[in-house]
């Protein structure tokens, strides 16, 4: 195994936790503009039309401006404050760097790919402050191609300069990123994440990011004893 690819949301960023976060402060600084609604309806009501991550900003923004009747702001502004600020809410999963840095330093190429908008993602990865460690970053709309497709992973391994065999991805969506990648021959570790279903596609299963590198070890000493 020579690179290691992850994918963002959900792998390496907290998404929950960072957007609780995120919408709960999005309440106090604007609230002269929300003061008519509960904190706990503002904040509920946007992770539900978020839906994971799943619905463009864009709309829950202006399902949530007619929903609640807001008036003296406009979902542009909301829209806006989002794309500027989410970045310093976001929240890393456990052993993140310190994971990164072990691979980093065990020589491995690391690499994100990552569906969604770039100027978003971007800065996510920034707000995480792991961009020094990381070889190649590709976001979906800026490789106008989004996982599971089989081309964006084929992509990032050409930039890392490595053979997909010699790639392992990681990821908490099934489809996306486990069957996206096996698709291209990578080997695969699931983050587990509770609102998949338990997937049997994977190579490995992982709870915490430093396990990574122990399974890691494994792949190539099964590889080794292949070749042997």
């Amino acid at each position: 195994m020579k690179a290691v690819l992850f994918d963002l949301d959900d792998t390496l960023l907290d998404r929950n936790a960072s957007i609780k976060q995120f919408i709960t402060a999005q309440y106090g600084r604007l609230l002269h503009h929300l003061n008519h609604i509960p904190q706990s309806d503002y904040v509920a009501r946007f992770i539900e039309l978020d839906c994971h991550g799943h619905v463009w900003k864009d709309r829950v923004y202006q399902d949530l401006v007619t929903e609640f009747a807001i008036e003296n702001i406009a979902w542009q502004a909301l829209l806006e404050d989002y794309e500027t600020q989410f970045q310093f809410y976001c929240m890393p999963f456990q052993f993140l760097t310190e994971t990164l840095s072990q691979l980093k330093q065990q020589g491995y190429l690391l690499g994100i790919v990552t569906n969604g908008r770039g100027q978003i993602q971007n800065r996510s990865i920034d707000g995480l402050g792991i961009r020094d460690y990381v070889d190649a970053i590709l976001i979906s709309e800026i490789e106008q191609v989004r996982k599971p497709e089989p081309e964006i992973f084929r992509r990032a391994a050409q930039r890392l300069d490595v053979a997909v065999q010699d790639s392992v991805f990681i990821g908490d969506n099934p489809e996306a990123d486990i069957l996206g990648a096996k698709r291209v021959g990578m080997k695969t570790i699931w983050k587990r994440d509770s609102y998949w279903l338990e997937t049997t596609d994977a190579d490995a299963i992982i709870d915490e990011l430093n396990e990574i590198p122990s399974i890691l070890e494994q792949f190539n000493y099964v590889i080794e004893g292949t070749v042997q």
